[in-house]
């Protein structure tokens, strides 16, 4: 099959690499999905340093191995799930093209996680969108947008997530997630979707529960 200059077809790159933090078969906590059987890949590498972040030790890709898109794949053999949840760190400091590309052609459901601090790569059937004041977002995340989530710490960050509300469709769900060490982030949340319907309240569910 001849391609174009600027198409590589990533269809049979099962060597391609990735700094792997974990894999594991859990339940999704939070957001539109939450309750839903899946499968949770976490690559390393962040660029965007949330001060509040619950997974600091995946901001550096060195000290964790790579995987191949084959090693990932055969990890996948006996689980139960077809949804594929790509996380991190932020997933999208790494081309996601090959990764996601074998997923789709085995039937799995491929679902992304990110700040969208970097341009979007990847065939994704579902995109969480949770930007950060701390990181410019990269133009390319707001057409690929499924759900928009919005991390709660203070009164400031109502203004961010109002202003990237506007970014992006009416009909998309908009959630607000408390800064889960800070209790008072939920009585803000609480209080303003009283005032704005349109919100809705995202808790992480898998952490109350004491799971991944």
């Amino acid at each position: 099959m001849l391609l174009s200059q600027n198409k590589v077809d990533y269809s049979l790159n099962l060597d391609y690499e990735y700094p792997l933090v974990e894999m594991f078969h859990s339940i999704q906590g939070e957001g539109f999905w939450s309750g839903v059987n899946a499968f949770f890949i976490r690559l390393a590498g962040c660029d965007v340093f949330c001060p509040w972040c619950d997974q600091k030790e995946t901001w550096s890709m060195k000290k964790y191995p790579l995987f191949t898109v084959q090693n990932i794949v055969d990890n996948l053999e006996n689980i139960n799930t077809k949804h594929i949840i790509i996380t991190g760190g932020e997933p999208l400091l790494h081309d996601l093209l090959p990764l996601t590309n074998i997923l789709k052609k085995k039937g799995y459901k491929t679902h992304l996680e990110t700040s969208g601090s970097h341009h979007f790569t990847g065939d994704f059937d579902w995109v969480t969108f949770s930007p950060k004041p701390y990181k410019k977002i990269h133009n390319s995340i707001y057409d690929r947008v499924g759900e928009l989530k919005i991390i709660i710490d203070n009164n400031n960050d109502f203004i961010f997530a109002e202003l990237e509300a506007k970014k992006i469709p009416n009909n998309i769900p908009k959630y607000l997630q408390p800064q889960w060490d800070n209790p008072l982030s939920q009585e803000l949340i609480f209080n303003y979707i009283l005032d704005h319907p349109e919100w809705r309240l995202s808790l992480q569910t898998h952490k109350f529960m004491g799971v991944r």
